[in-house]
């Protein structure tokens, strides 16, 4: 059935969240929190339930989203603070081209490519971003004609900011924004009207909470991203209660930050909802697609950890759902393998658009359409980390493979930095496989099981293909 003429250049709305993972979002099964206005997206459009992040750390993610292809291609493998050079805006990129097609472009509230230079959010008609992670309270933003400060909560003023380029614009044209929101990243710093919120429920934990990591990769096991290495005062707020045992301690830190983490996203749903709203009271409802997703996945307690980097399912996984009236079937959930990559040749698919010629990624609309995969459709996704033992999580670069039964992880032999704080001496390498069949929680390691030697053998090979895909030498 042919799309109505409107359609062909829907307005577009994206919503990126920093840390915001799957299971604190309702309509993806949340058992610890309610998110009304993002579960109204998913009840009106659709929901894909295997979409993951290719490299699970901020700017690479962004870099990503940007210009649909990995992380080594756009040149932002590490955060923007650390990499050799800042990303170069410059480069291919769908707002860009959506620009070059007529469309009015924006973006508003987090970047974290670098500024200054090429580095600048380019492609837009109006930027006003972040410089880095930004701050909760009082936030500043830059833009092209300098820094400007906003009195307020900055998931508010993102919020309010967007809303006023929404209202200004040129009505004739259509518009493509970048809503990027700071929260749920760390430290947690909930709004004045929230800060009492859950503080007399008992959030439940997840049920690997007490994860040992036993049989786990070495390098993995010695990650500083355990709850306990949460700072009192900056992430939760509050001393440590004396005489708790070590699992009471657990338990208690785990409290305290998922109570943090999700009064932040309470303010974020709040945001959702008022450009929703007001998208229907100016009647650009029906002309508008809504995306939102995060940059990655990030632990809610699993494993008893926080943060994301690795390649275990929480900070793989990313939400994605995406409304779009008379294209997008209403209620529809997809279990298709996608990848960041798919991003943005989907938007401009949307747009009628071609993709770049060296985007990677492939457009959703197939499948947003509600008709059938197409029966090349991936049945792998690739993922690589690159950063090495950063100082403050002492996370191990890594890559693998994740089919739709098994994940595939290696942490390549590499030196530890000197600077690090840990030995300087080569780690040896290792191997993680998970049947995500029979242990959808990767609590057991089958890599070296005699049982599985056919599938380690197949994944192996698989991944070699993958990495000549995507041109990625390890």
């Amino acid at each position: 059935m042919p799309r109505a003429e409107h359609q062909d250049r829907p307005n577009i709305v994206l919503f990126m969240t920093d840390d915001h993972a799957a299971p604190a979002i309702g309509a993806y099964g949340s058992v610890i929190n309610e998110t009304p206005a993002v579960d109204r997206l998913a009840a009106e459009g659709a929901l894909f339930g295997n979409t993951f992040c290719t490299n699970s750390i901020c700017s690479p993610a962004r870099g990503t989203l940007l210009t649909g292809v990995y992380s080594h291609v756009h040149g932002m493998t590490t955060l923007a603070e650390r990499g050799e050079g800042q990303f170069d805006a410059t480069q291919p990129s769908f707002p860009a081209m959506l620009q070059a097609a007529g469309y009015q472009t924006a973006i508003v509230g987090k970047w974290h490519l670098g500024h200054g230079g090429k580095s600048d959010p380019h492609g837009f008609d109006h930027w006003e971003v972040l410089p880095h992670h930004g701050v909760y309270s009082d936030p500043t933003f830059l833009t092209p004609e300098g820094e400007v400060q906003h009195r307020g909560y900055v998931t508010d003023i993102i919020t309010d900011r967007a809303l006023e380029w929404i209202d200004a614009r040129d009505p004739d044209r259509p518009f493509c924004i970048l809503v990027q929101h700071k929260a749920p990243h760390r430290e947690w710093e909930a709004a004045e009207r929230h800060r009492a919120l859950y503080t007399d429920v008992e959030i439940p934990a997840p049920p690997t909470l007490h994860d040992d990591m036993a049989g786990r990769a070495k390098v993995a096991s010695e990650a500083r991203m355990h709850l306990r290495y949460l700072r009192e005062e900056e992430d939760l707020k509050e001393p440590v209660p004396e005489g708790l045992t070590e699992r009471e301690e657990t338990e208690w830190r785990y409290q305290r930050y998922i109570k943090n983490y999700l009064r932040t996203v309470a303010s974020l749903d709040e945001g959702v909802g008022r450009v929703l709203d007001r998208l229907d009271e100016t009647g650009l409802s029906a002309d508008t697609m809504v995306v939102y997703t995060s940059d990655h996945g990030f632990f809610l307690g699993e494993h008893g950890w926080f943060d994301k980097r690795f390649m275990y399912e929480e900070a793989l996984r990313i939400p994605l759902v995406v409304r779009w009236p008379g294209v997008v079937p209403a209620g529809q959930r997809r279990e298709e393998l996608v990848a960041n990559i798919d991003f943005a040749p989907t938007l401009l698919d949307a747009a009628g658009v071609a993709p770049h010629p060296r985007m990677q990624g492939r457009s959703l609309l197939p499948l947003l359409e509600g008709g059938d995969a197409p029966a090349d459709w991936r049945d792998a996704v690739y993922y690589r980390y690159f950063e090495h033992f950063d100082l403050a999580h002492r996370a191990p670069a890594s890559f693998g493979v994740r089919t739709g039964t098994h994940k595939l992880i290696c942490y390549p032999g590499q030196g530890r930095p000197q600077d690090s704080g840990a030995s300087a001496e080569t780690h040896p390498e290792e191997w993680e496989l998970f049947d995500l069949v029979a242990d959808p929680r990767e609590l057991r390691n089958v890599y070296a099981d005699p049982a599985y030697a056919t599938p380690v053998a197949a994944l192996k090979d698989r991944l070699t293909e993958l990495q000549t895909q995507y041109e990625d030498v390890v």
